[in-house]
């Protein structure tokens, strides 16, 4: 089972966004609840993980991401900035942007249709990443659950969960994943970042969220079904 924290949800906020962030507020308290939630699952433990969704692409590309280095069960509503299609924050007097915007920020940029990029750091995530990383993905099929991905109407499909070596070179490693968005086949639904965690986005963020819910239980379920054949030690 994920692991599980004790920590209380964040405290009601009633009072405006600070600076730059106000008139966001509807928006602001629906990624802190993501990060509640994903933080009681144990999804975004520490201060690891980072959330986004789309402010508007005209006249430029520009979202809402969360600050760098906070506890994702605490957040508050100053704890997040907002940037352009290159990650540089579009007005001044913000908190410093999560080392990882560019990849929210490509993935914006070529997915006309998405409205929010969710990223996080699970166990199965992190260990299946590593695991099939010389396969260059995890396949998973054959699950009714596979339907709650957008565009899949079938158990009877397979999904490609591809795994992108782990850099701190986030501009590279940001590069990487455009060209995948833009080759034939495309990147769709999510990634993995070894021994990271995933990555994935929906057309909105109660899209995007499903997504996170749908591909931790498959992530789980391969590792377990894993486990039962004895592939994988009990200890995993």
């Amino acid at each position: 089972m994920p692991l599980t924290a004790s920590k209380s949800p964040p405290p009601a906020d009633s009072s405006p966004a600070p600076g730059p962030l106000a008139g966001l507020e509807v928006k602001i308290d629906a990624l802190r609840a993501i990060g509640e939630e994903f933080h009681r699952k144990g999804w975004s433990l520490g201060t690891s993980s980072n959330y986004s969704v789309l402010l508007s692409r005209q006249p430029q590309l520009e979202i809402l991401v969360t600050a760098s280095g906070k506890d994702k069960g605490r957040l508050t509503r100053g704890d997040f900035v907002r940037v352009d299609r290159n990650g540089v924050p579009t007005q001044p007097g913000q908190p410093k942007s999560s080392a990882e915007t560019l990849l929210h920020c490509v993935v914006a940029e070529e997915l006309p249709m998405v409205g929010a990029i969710l990223h996080t750091h699970s166990v199965w995530s992190t260990l299946l990443s590593d695991y099939f990383f010389d396969q260059g993905a995890v396949v998973i099929e054959g699950y009714e659950m596979l339907k709650g991905l957008a565009g899949i109407t079938t158990h009877e499909t397979s999904f490609r969960f591809e795994i992108f070596d782990n850099t701190q070179d986030i501009p590279a490693l940001a590069d990487q994943v455009r060209k995948r968005l833009r080759s034939n086949p495309p990147l769709t639904h999510g990634y993995l970042i070894r021994k990271h965690g995933l990555y994935t986005w929906g057309v909105d963020l109660a899209e995007a969220r499903r997504h996170i819910e749908i591909l931790e239980f498959l992530l789980e379920c391969t590792a377990r079904n894993l486990m039962l054949r004895g592939v994988l030690p009990p200890s995993c």
